[in-house]
Protein backbone atom coordinates (compact mmCIF):
# COMPACT_ATOMS: atom_id res chain seq x y z
CA UNK A 1 0.00 0.00 0.00
CA UNK A 2 1.25 3.57 -0.89
CA UNK A 3 2.28 6.18 1.62
CA UNK A 4 -0.09 8.91 1.55
CA UNK A 5 -0.46 12.03 3.64
CA UNK A 6 -4.35 13.75 4.28
CA UNK A 7 -3.46 17.24 2.55
CA UNK A 8 -7.07 18.77 4.17
CA UNK A 9 -6.82 21.32 6.43
CA UNK A 10 -7.58 20.35 10.37
CA UNK A 11 -10.23 21.42 12.07
CA UNK A 12 -10.06 21.51 15.78
CA UNK A 13 -13.21 22.33 17.57
CA UNK A 14 -12.12 24.24 20.75
CA UNK A 15 -11.67 27.22 22.46
CA UNK A 16 -9.57 30.39 22.20
CA UNK A 17 -7.07 29.47 23.96
CA UNK A 18 -6.75 26.08 22.12
CA UNK A 19 -4.83 27.97 19.03
CA UNK A 20 -1.79 28.78 18.34
CA UNK A 21 0.31 31.63 16.59
CA UNK A 22 -0.34 30.10 13.17
CA UNK A 23 -3.83 28.92 13.16
CA UNK A 24 -6.84 30.12 11.85
CA UNK A 25 -9.74 30.99 13.71
CA UNK A 26 -13.46 29.49 12.82
CA UNK A 27 -15.52 31.96 15.53
CA UNK A 28 -19.67 31.20 16.31
CA UNK A 29 -20.77 35.06 16.83
CA UNK A 30 -19.31 38.31 16.53
CA UNK A 31 -16.44 37.76 19.04
CA UNK A 32 -13.75 39.64 17.98
CA UNK A 33 -10.20 38.39 17.94
CA UNK A 34 -7.26 40.37 16.54
CA UNK A 35 -5.50 37.53 14.41
CA UNK A 36 -4.73 37.87 10.76
CA UNK A 37 -6.56 34.87 9.74
CA UNK A 38 -10.44 34.36 11.21
CA UNK A 39 -13.94 34.61 10.12
CA UNK A 40 -17.42 34.29 11.99
CA UNK A 41 -20.41 32.53 11.11
CA UNK A 42 -23.33 31.96 12.96
CA UNK A 43 -26.33 29.22 13.71
CA UNK A 44 -29.79 30.02 11.67
CA UNK A 45 -32.66 28.35 12.72
CA UNK A 46 -34.05 26.35 9.98
CA UNK A 47 -37.08 27.38 8.01
CA UNK A 48 -36.95 24.16 5.99
CA UNK A 49 -36.62 20.39 5.89
CA UNK A 50 -32.81 19.65 6.60
CA UNK A 51 -31.44 18.84 2.82
CA UNK A 52 -34.19 21.53 1.57
CA UNK A 53 -32.68 22.81 -2.02
CA UNK A 54 -32.29 26.34 -0.66
CA UNK A 55 -30.87 25.62 2.61
CA UNK A 56 -28.63 22.48 1.68
CA UNK A 57 -26.01 23.98 -1.13
CA UNK A 58 -24.10 26.25 1.36
CA UNK A 59 -24.04 26.67 5.32
CA UNK A 60 -22.56 30.01 7.01
CA UNK A 61 -19.64 27.48 8.70
CA UNK A 62 -19.00 26.14 4.60
CA UNK A 63 -19.18 29.69 3.16
CA UNK A 64 -16.96 30.70 6.04
CA UNK A 65 -14.32 28.08 5.52
CA UNK A 66 -14.38 28.65 2.03
CA UNK A 67 -13.62 32.13 2.76
CA UNK A 68 -10.42 31.54 4.87
CA UNK A 69 -9.22 28.88 2.00
CA UNK A 70 -9.68 31.46 -0.67
CA UNK A 71 -8.13 34.32 1.46
CA UNK A 72 -5.04 31.67 2.07
CA UNK A 73 -5.04 31.24 -1.46
CA UNK A 74 -4.70 34.24 -2.43
CA UNK A 75 -2.56 35.05 0.28
CA UNK A 76 -4.87 37.60 1.63
CA UNK A 77 -4.28 35.98 5.41
CA UNK A 78 -0.55 34.14 6.15
CA UNK A 79 -0.82 30.26 5.54
CA UNK A 80 -2.17 28.26 8.30
CA UNK A 81 -2.14 24.28 8.67
CA UNK A 82 -5.30 24.62 10.97
CA UNK A 83 -8.38 25.95 12.35
CA UNK A 84 -9.80 26.27 15.41
CA UNK A 85 -13.62 26.42 15.38
CA UNK A 86 -14.42 28.58 18.87
CA UNK A 87 -17.96 27.64 19.21
CA UNK A 88 -20.77 28.79 21.89
CA UNK A 89 -23.14 26.20 21.40
CA UNK A 90 -24.03 22.88 20.86
CA UNK A 91 -25.58 23.66 17.77
CA UNK A 92 -22.27 25.19 16.76
CA UNK A 93 -20.67 22.27 17.52
CA UNK A 94 -22.86 20.35 14.97
CA UNK A 95 -23.09 22.99 12.15
CA UNK A 96 -19.22 22.86 11.82
CA UNK A 97 -18.74 18.99 12.18
CA UNK A 98 -22.58 18.86 9.52
CA UNK A 99 -20.25 21.29 7.07
CA UNK A 100 -17.54 19.00 6.73
CA UNK A 101 -18.89 16.42 6.55
CA UNK A 102 -21.49 16.74 4.07
CA UNK A 103 -20.71 19.81 1.95
CA UNK A 104 -18.20 17.69 -0.51
CA UNK A 105 -16.49 21.05 -1.46
CA UNK A 106 -15.81 21.67 2.39
CA UNK A 107 -14.60 18.36 2.70
CA UNK A 108 -12.12 18.56 -0.09
CA UNK A 109 -10.18 21.32 1.70
CA UNK A 110 -10.79 20.92 5.29
CA UNK A 111 -10.99 17.73 7.89
CA UNK A 112 -12.08 17.15 11.33
CA UNK A 113 -8.81 16.88 13.65
CA UNK A 114 -8.76 13.82 16.20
Amino acid sequence: MPWSVDARVPVLIGRLEDAEGDDALLIEGSQRVQRPAVAHFEVAERQHAPGCACCAPLSPVAFALRALFQARAKGDVPFFRRVVAVTRTEEGDVAVWSAIRNDPLTAGRFRLAG
